[in-house]
């Protein structure tokens, strides 16, 4: 099992980012998450992170995958990937200053620019599918000296949450 858990939680064509204060990621715009507390199942974890990061409640967000990395030639660990949609007649005001950084509401396409430096280098390689296939992938990621040099796209059609975290 993985020891971490993201969530990216959509409203209209922006989605909740948190601009990171502490490593990894300090100052990069990424999905609201963290670790996962013994005892918990990732589910759990991922509720309760976004339930103390952005004071939100969302009971039952969708499982999409995971994403994965290789550093230097050695697996170093792994995220459960999930999504949430927030109806558009609830207000959520930000930017707001947490603990963990700043949240605020950011444009898809702002997110998925190429061009755009200020995003976690990983997000651009799943965001799109997480927002919009049913269908669970694995995102492996592989590192080699800070930069990210490739992002293998794995499907699993048909698996359950369970059954993938079992694999």
């Amino acid at each position: 099992m993985y020891k971490y858990t993201i969530a990216f939680i959509r409203q209209k064509d922006n989605i909740l980012m948190l601009n990171r204060e502490k490593s990894p990621w300090k100052g990069s715009w990424n999905g609201v998450g963290g670790k996962i507390e013994p005892g918990e199942t990732p589910l759990k974890a991922i509720v309760r992170e976004i339930q103390e990061e952005a004071d939100l409640d969302v009971p039952s967000p969708d499982f999409k995958g995971a994403v994965t990395w290789n550093v230097d030639g050695e697996n170093s660990g792994g995220m459960y990937v999930y999504a949430a949609v927030i109806e558009r007649d609830v207000y959520y005001d930000t930017p707001i200053q947490t603990n963990e950084g700043i949240l605020d509401w950011k444009n898809i396409d702002w997110l998925l620019d190429v061009e755009n430096t200020g995003v976690v280098k990983t997000v651009p390689y799943f965001l799109e599918r997480v927002l919009n296939d049913e269908t669970c992938h694995e995102y492996r990621c592989v590192f080699e000296n800070d930069n990210l040099t490739a992002c293998e796209v794995l499907t699993y059609a048909g698996i359950r949450e369970a059954d993938f975290i079992s694999l």
